[in-house]
């Protein structure tokens, strides 16, 4: 059998090992030769592959990013999109796919299964919004990241008494803010779930200021005020549909300095956050992955992804995994409450 590998979307820590998981697996135990596609959706869309055997894996497990590259291409926007993936498939003489992605990718996977083609998905997003798995490798190293990063803030504001406010990743989910904000200790967390009232951000800022420390204001990509919209960098869309976020920290701080008369100052993490090396976890939890993965294809188990239970990989059904997006909770977020301000 001969399996093709694709990783789409935005790159994260633990892709590589996931890839290594895989081969490795696949070869030594079954005995299966692997391709692997280029850039996301675009290797099967335009017959680009690469070279994927245990040689090729060697060395990755603690590499970020993905050997394979990526790309946001949908080739459901493509004219005959599907035909083409399908011809291509059958041109590289591949009979099963291993998808590696998001909730955008393996929306792909699911529409391309309903279609006949042998698919079976791996969840990735740093943002940790996938649906039917409680966590997805990348966001444990994106946390650990933006923890650090209010860490070492921390001790600039202290220093300067000035308000810092962070932006992190979760365009439409909290976790990373939440998780980051309440390990680091900041004192105003704000996430896409909640809309925020700006007055009683600017409450807790000066509550911080009252008792001689100065605030640090964690906030999602995609968080918004009571009163108005999303901040964009521009009106761009990728090929999925989604615009381009950042600059709610910016307007933020812009709001706060205005508001309460402290100076404010913004650090927006961006994409160090899904940068380098992964963490202990990311590189367990994605080595699991790929072995779980490549043994559904062994068993048929097609229009599946594997899935984080408790600590059990189980398979669940793709259009469960891109039915919805897992957000906040709103009772998890209360539990917080005590720390704002």
């Amino acid at each position: 059998m001969r399996i093709g590998v694709l990783t789409g979307g935005g790159d994260c820590p633990g892709l590589n090992a996931v890839i290594r998981g895989i081969v490795r697996k696949g070869v030594e135990v079954y005995g299966y030769e692997f391709t692997g596609f280029r850039d996301g959706w675009r290797g099967p869309l335009d017959g680009a592959t690469t070279p994927l055997g245990v040689a090729e894996v060697r060395g990755i497990l603690p590499r970020g990013g993905t050997v394979l590259g990526s790309s946001r291409t949908n080739p459901l926007t493509v004219a005959d999109g599907i035909r083409k993936v399908k011809e291509n498939l059958a041109a590289h003489r591949v009979d099963a796919l291993i998808a590696i992605g998001g909730e955008d990718t393996l929306g792909v996977a699911a529409a391309l299964s309903g279609q006949g083609v042998n698919v079976v998905g791996v969840p990735k997003t740093i943002d940790n919004d996938l649906n039917a798995t409680d966590y997805t490798f990348g966001f444990d190293t994106a946390v650990n990241i933006a923890t650090e990063a209010v860490d070492r803030l921390h001790t600039t504001a202290e220093s300067h008494r000035r308000v810092l406010v962070i932006e992190v990743m979760g365009r439409h989910a909290g976790w990373i803010a939440l998780h980051s904000g309440v390990a680091g200790g900041a004192n105003v967390i704000l996430i896409p779930e909640h809309r925020f009232d700006m007055e009683q951000v600017c409450a807790w800022v000066e509550q911080r200021f009252r008792i001689n420390y100065a605030p640090i204001v964690v906030v999602a990509e995609g968080a918004m005020p009571v009163e108005g919209q999303m901040v964009l960098k521009d009106d761009t869309r990728d090929a999925f549909g989604h615009v381009r976020l950042s600059g709610i920290g910016e307007w933020l701080a812009h709001e706060i300095e205005a508001r309460t008369g402290k100076e404010a100052r913004t650090t927006v993490l961006g994409h160090i956050q899904r940068g380098g090396t992964p963490s202990a976890f990311d590189r367990w939890l994605a080595t699991r992955f790929g072995l779980h993965a490549v043994d559904a294809v062994h068993d048929g188990a097609y229009g599946t992804m594997v899935a984080l239970r408790g600590t059990d990989i189980v398979r669940v059904p793709l259009a469960e995994a891109t039915a919805r997006i897992k957000t906040v909770d709103p009772a998890l977020y209360a539990e917080f409450d005590v720390f704002f301000g």
